[in-house]
């Protein structure tokens, strides 16, 4: 643990976890719901191909995901870079 703040250090980790957030993302929303559409639609849920399914839902729900890892992230950071609570 670090015993002194490093704010440079600190918003370098969070913007490198920003970028990886949000590259996971993009990969889901762009790539399950227009490049490997038509491979995912092979699959079906619920009655739904799968890449209909990304297209529409499955994006936000990782988004929704993402944003609780980006939490956990963000708090261990914190408690690292001696800026908690």
């Amino acid at each position: 643990m670090k015993s002194k703040k490093d704010p440079k250090g600190y918003w370098r980790a969070n913007i490198k976890y920003v970028l990886i957030l949000l590259a996971i993302w993009f990969t889901v929303s762009y790539g399950a719901g227009i490049i490997f559409k038509d491979e995912l639609n092979t699959i079906k849920i619920g009655g739904f191909k799968l890449g209909f399914w990304f297209a529409q839902q499955g994006s936000m729900y990782v988004f929704v995901i993402l944003i609780f890892v980006y939490v956990k992230l963000m708090n261990n950071l914190d408690k690292k870079f001696g800026y908690d609570e």
